[in-house]
């Protein structure tokens, strides 16, 4: 029985140290993979995103600026027409 336990213990072990071998040869295979497939992506998007953020901090937002037009009519500055003109600029703009 003490040859039988030996015998099974082995093989414990042999097939635990397979194992971890098999999973670092397998992690090690995915990270090459990985880094092959990083590198072969080409990466445009970074330039245009600071010209994004550029573009809201450039001046007052669209509403603000309506806001602002809407108090020029009030106060009689701008016409009807004037008004109607310069808020089909923000809006198509």
């Amino acid at each position: 029985m003490p040859g039988l336990l030996r015998g099974v213990a082995r093989t414990a072990v042999i097939a635990g140290t397979a194992t971890t071998v098999s999973n670092r040869v397998s992690r090690r295979q995915g990270q090459r993979w990985a880094q092959q497939e990083a590198q072969q992506q080409p990466q445009p998007e970074a330039a245009p995103a600071p010209a994004a953020a550029a573009a809201p901090a450039a001046g007052p937002s669209v509403i603000d600026q309506l806001k602002e037009l809407g108090e020029l009519k009030s106060q009689g500055v701008l016409t009807e027409e004037e008004f109607a003109a310069q808020k089909a600029k923000l809006l198509a703009g």
